[in-house]
């Protein structure tokens, strides 16, 4: 699949890497973030900046995190190897800490520099994590996994090296997964069945919701799913081409959203998360952009285009925004997260 994509995004970008490779010879020498004007959106000069650009980091180094002594080891007899993003699909960040779910690795890469140790965490006896692509935190430092290919969720332990199974009812392909911090209760999206599942603290289902349709509280292939402070429960709702918005009780709230290809609209949605203000953010992957609306569903602010620079985007996947209303950004086929900051204030 991941072949097939590149090829696929492959006759949009042939003329930049045209061009990018005819330049190569007489490229400038690298320029750190540091040295770069701030990058903020929008651009125009009269208007006030909303979004700003932060960093982008794809390997432990850009942490601060030096290899240990084994894996120095281990490169001498081996040869030297570098731990770095192929596929970010999700991304969290607890107290400084950021994971990030990555396919192409088979597993969830965990950055830590305040401890200087970066993991990539697979399942029980280094079994691979072939498809994870959903990620939440719990109360207590955890973080859960939904493996899509797996059909399974699993528990990353604060510090653990192994993410471990959890006993929850069968589903056929979970995705999007998010923790109701108020209830301990984890909530689960079964693309394939069409709807969200909640379960609670011992596993057992304690509700769902859904089902296959076009009405309200009806999905089409639902896929990524956001929980917000409030309780509220934001679904990418894929084939429909919108987002659908439920409270705590998994009752309909709103949805917003069309398939299309003007501002605002819905190409390939993919990752969808809000903001301490309750602007809902929501990444398309066709666009290659993130996109801003107001809790009505209106559009606020377009950002970004295809592309690897700074600010753009290829293919990206997943989003979370943090208490601190950082912005990362799964970058997917730049093999990169990019973190932004929203600096605008209320709207």
């Amino acid at each position: 699949m991941a072949h097939r994509a590149r090829l696929a995004a492959a006759p949009r970008l042939a003329l930049a890497l045209c061009v990018s490779g005819a330049l190569g010879a007489c490229a400038p020498a690298v320029v750190t973030p540091e040295d770069q004007a701030p990058l903020v959106w929008p651009e125009e000069i009269d208007v006030p900046p909303r979004i700003a650009f932060v960093k982008a980091f794809s390997r432990p180094a850009e942490f601060g995190i030096a290899k240990g002594f084994f894996q120095r080891l281990a490169d001498v007899i081996f040869g030297a190897s570098e731990a770095r993003l192929i596929r970010p699909m999700a991304v969290l960040a607890i107290k400084g800490v950021v994971y990030v779910a990555d396919p192409g690795a088979k597993g969830v890469h965990r950055f830590d520099p305040v401890a200087e140790r970066y993991d990539l965490i697979a399942g029980q006896n280094g079994a691979a994590l072939p498809s994870p692509v959903g990620l939440a935190r719990g109360n207590e430092g955890e973080v859960y996994v939904a493996d899509s290919e797996l059909a399974q969720v699993l528990v990353i332990r604060p510090g653990a090296e192994t993410a471990v199974p959890l006993a929850l009812p069968q589903m056929g392909q979970p995705t999007g997964i998010a923790f109701d911090r108020a209830s301990g209760r984890l909530v689960v999206v079964d693309t394939t069945a069409h709807r969200a599942n909640v379960f609670n603290r011992d596993g057992t289902l304690h509700s769902s919701f859904g089902g296959r349709g076009t009405g309200d509280g009806e999905f089409n292939y639902p896929t990524l799913l956001w929980r917000d402070a409030r309780g509220r429960l934001y679904v990418t709702d894929s084939l429909n081409f919108r987002i659908q918005v439920f409270d705590a009780q998994g009752r309909f709230v709103n949805k917003f959203g069309q398939l299309g290809d003007g501002a605002g609209d819905n190409l390939r949605q993919k990752g969808v998360a809000t903001d301490s203000y309750g602007h809902i953010y929501i990444v398309d992957a066709l666009f290659n952009a993130l996109q801003i609306f107001n809790p009505s569903g209106q559009l606020l602010l377009s950002v970004g285009t295809i592309g690897s620079d700074r600010g753009e985007f290829w293919l990206p996947a997943g989003i979370f925004i943090g208490d601190d209303d950082l912005i990362y950004i799964a970058d997917s086929y730049n093999q990169r997260v990019q973190v932004l900051r929203y600096i605008g204030g209320p709207t």
